[in-house]
C-alpha cells in the first residue's frame, strides 16, 4: 500500500480544511480521498448554482430517510454533496455560527475546550468578514463572509418592518454578540462567488508536494493492524485500492457516511454489527445514534407587488440577472434566496430563541419528481419558512449490510418528542403573528394552500406533519463526549478505544446548533486539525 502520514476521508467542508491545515507545515504527507469529482464547474462557483445540483445524482448522493412515523410515513429527502467541497459546494451558503449557549452546552456535556469562548477564536480564524476584523469577526481568514443587507429585495425589507411592528427585537449581526432578533443573513461569498472551504483552503493547498488529492475514490472500510487503524480499503474506477496511514486516518465524510464507515469497519453497536454480518472490533453503541436535524415547513403567499418569481421564471429575466452578476458581481445571482429571517422565542417564557425563520422573496415548491427541477411559482409570490432551533428528537443512521455501496438507513425520528411538537405549533403561530403586521398585510394578496386552512393548534401541527422537510443540517451521529457508552469520540475527536482514528465533521456535534451548520462544521475542522497537529508534535 502507498503510505502517508495522514489519510483524510472526504474532501467536503471539513475535510478540505483538515487536509489543508495538516499539510501546511510541510512536515507531514497527507492523502485526501474524495468520492466525487472536482468542483471546476461554473455552477459550483456562482451562488445561485445550488439550484442546479439539488437533484443531480452526478454531484449529489440524494439520500432519503426511512419512512418517518410522525411525518405521515413520508420519506424525507436528504441531499449531500458528492463533489470536492461536499455539501459546502451545493448549499445555500447561509453563514450562521450558532448561539453562544449551544457551545456552552457542548462543554457542559463533558467536552473541555468546546465552550463558546473556546470556539470563537476558531470561528474568527477561518473568516474574513466584509466589515473588517473586530471582537466577533476575523479579518484575515480564508472564508469570505459577506452581509446580504445592502442588496436585499424590497419585499424582504417589508418583512423586517413587519417584525418591528410586531415588537420583535432586531439584530444587525447574527454572528455577533447575540443571535436573537430579526435581520438579514450573511453568506460565504467572495466578490459574488461561492467561498467554500474547497475554494479557499484546498485549491491553494493543492500546490504543496506533500498533499495528494484523489477523486472518485469510495472508501469501503478501515484497515486494522495490531489493534489500531492503519489505513483504508477503497474502490477507484472499479478496482480495489488501499492506502496506509502511518499516523492517523481522519474521517470527514459527514453525518451519514462517517458512522456508516465506522460500522462497516467493526466499530459500533455489537448487536447491530452482528445482525448485518460485520465482525465487532470495538463495541461503541453510540456510533450512528444521536442523529439530529432541523426540520422546516414553508408558508406560501401571493404578493401584491413584484417579487423574484418573474425574474427567475423566464429566460429574459434570467438573462438580465446574469448580466447584472457578470457586470457587478451583485444581485440575486450573487446571493442566497433566503435573504431575511431571524431567531425568535416562540413563547415569552422561553429562555432562549428557539425558532429560526427564513423570508424568501421567491416562492417555489420542491417537486417530488427529481426530473422536474426547481421552478418559481407562476405568480408574484414569497414564502416564510421556520424550523425549531434545538429539537430534542434523536435518530440514528446505520449500515444496512456489509456492502459498502449500499446507502445507509437514515431514521431521524422527527417530532418524536412532545417538546418538538409544541415548538412546531409555536412556529406556526409566530409566522401568522408576523404576517398580520401592517407592513406585510399591505403587500400580501392572500395566503395560499396548503397552509391557509390550518388555523387551530391541531391543524398547524397536522400541516407541519404532512408538508415539512429537512433543511439539511444532519449532525451528531458520532457525538463527542467523555463516556464511550454514550459518545463516539472524545474531546480531541479521537474515537474511543481505537488508536489511529479520529472523526472531524458534523457527526461529532453533541447537540445541534441554532441555525445553519456549515459554519460550525468548518469551525470543528479548524479546531480538529489544530489538535491533530499539536498531538503529532508530542
Amino acid at each position: 500500500m502507498e503510505a502517508f502520514d495522514f489519510v483524510v476521508v472526504g474532501a467536503g467542508s471539513a475535510g478540505s480544511i483538515v487536509a489543508a491545515r495538516l499539510s501546511e507545515s510541510g512536515r507531514h504527507s497527507v492523502l485526501l480521498l474524495e468520492a466525487g469529482g472536482p468542483d471546476r464547474s461554473f455552477w459550483f462557483k456562482i451562488p445561485v448554482g445550488y439550484a442546479r445540483s439539488y437533484y443531480d445524482p452526478a454531484v449529489n448522493w440524494m439520500y432519503s430517510t426511512e419512512p418517518e412515523a410522525e411525518l405521515g410515513g413520508r420519506r424525507i429527502y436528504q441531499p449531500r454533496g458528492k463533489v470536492q467541497g461536499g455539501s459546502g459546494s451545493i448549499n445555500a451558503m447561509i453563514f450562521v455560527r450558532g448561539a453562544r449557549e449551544d457551545f456552552d452546552d457542548w462543554r457542559a456535556a463533558g467536552n473541555p475546550g468546546w465552550a463558546y469562548e473556546d470556539v470563537l477564536p476558531a470561528f474568527r480564524k477561518l473568516e474574513t468578514h466584509e466589515t473588517g476584523e473586530g471582537p466577533w469577526h476575523g479579518g484575515d481568514g480564508p472564508i469570505r463572509v459577506t452581509p446580504m443587507r445592502p442588496g436585499i429585495h424590497s419585499i424582504s425589507k417589508a418583512f423586517l418592518a413587519g417584525c418591528r411592528e410586531t415588537q420583535l427585537p432586531e439584530n444587525e449581526d447574527f454572528n455577533g454578540e447575540r443571535i436573537e432578533g430579526a435581520g438579514v443573513y450573511d453568506v460565504n461569498t467572495r466578490s459574488g462567488l461561492r467561498s467554500s472551504s474547497s475554494r479557499e483552503y484546498l485549491h491553494p493547498a493543492r500546490r504543496r508536494p506533500n498533499l495528494k488529492l484523489l477523486h472518485g475514490v469510495e472508501v469501503d472500510r478501515l484497515v486494522w493492524r495490531d489493534g489500531r487503524i492503519a489505513g483504508v480499503e477503497a474502490r477507484q474506477g472499479g478496482r480495489a485500492v488501499s492506502f496506509a496511514a502511518r499516523r492517523e486516518v481522519v474521517l470527514c465524510a459527514g453525518a451519514f457516511a462517517s458512522p456508516k464507515l465506522l460500522q462497516l469497519s467493526g466499530i459500533g453497536d455489537g448487536a447491530h454489527l452482528g445482525a448485518i454480518g460485520v465482525e465487532t472490533r470495538r463495541h461503541l453503541p453510540a456510533v450512528g445514534r444521536n442523529l439530529q436535524d432541523h426540520v422546516c415547513a414553508s408558508f406560501y403567499y401571493r404578493s401584491r407587488v413584484p417579487t423574484l418569481n418573474a425574474a427567475f421564471a423566464y429566460p429574459a429575466g434570467q438573462a438580465r440577472l446574469a448580466l447584472q452578476w457578470l457586470l457587478t458581481r451583485r444581485g440575486p445571482f450573487a446571493m442566497s434566496v433566503n435573504q431575511a429571517g431571524g431567531f425568535f422565542r416562540g413563547r415569552p417564557d422561553r429562555t432562549r430563541a428557539n425558532l429560526q425563520l427564513y423570508f424568501n422573496p421567491l416562492s417555489y415548491r420542491i417537486p417530488d419528481d427529481p426530473k422536474a427541477g426547481l421552478a418559481p411559482e407562476p405568480y408574484p409570490g414569497f414564502l416564510l419558512c421556520f424550523n425549531p432551533c434545538r429539537p430534542t428528537s434523536r435518530g440514528e443512521v446505520s449500515a444496512q449490510s456489509p456492502d459498502p455501496a449500499a446507502a445507509p438507513a437514515i431514521r431521524p425520528n422527527y417530532l418524536s418528542t412532545e417538546h418538538d411538537r409544541e415548538e412546531v405549533v409555536e412556529g406556526g403561530r409566530l409566522v401568522r403573528r408576523i404576517m398580520e403586521a401592517p407592513a406585510l398585510r399591505a403587500i400580501t394578496a392572500e395566503e395560499l394552500e396548503p397552509s391557509r386552512s390550518a388555523r387551530s393548534d391541531e391543524e398547524l401541527l397536522d400541516y407541519f406533519r404532512h408538508n415539512s422537510g429537512s433543511i439539511y443540517h444532519p449532525c451528531g451521529s458520532a457525538a463527542m463526549g467523555p463516556d464511550p457508552a454514550r459518545s463516539a469520540v472524545d474531546a480531541r475527536l479521537r474515537v474511543h478505544g481505537v488508536e489511529g482514528l479520529r472523526v472531524v465533521d458534523a457527526s461529532i456535534f453533541p447537540n445541534i446548533t441554532a441555525g445553519n451548520i456549515n459554519a460550525p462544521t468548518m469551525m470543528v475542522a479548524e479546531k480538529g486539525a489544530a489538535m491533530i497537529v499539536e498531538d503529532a508534535r508530542s
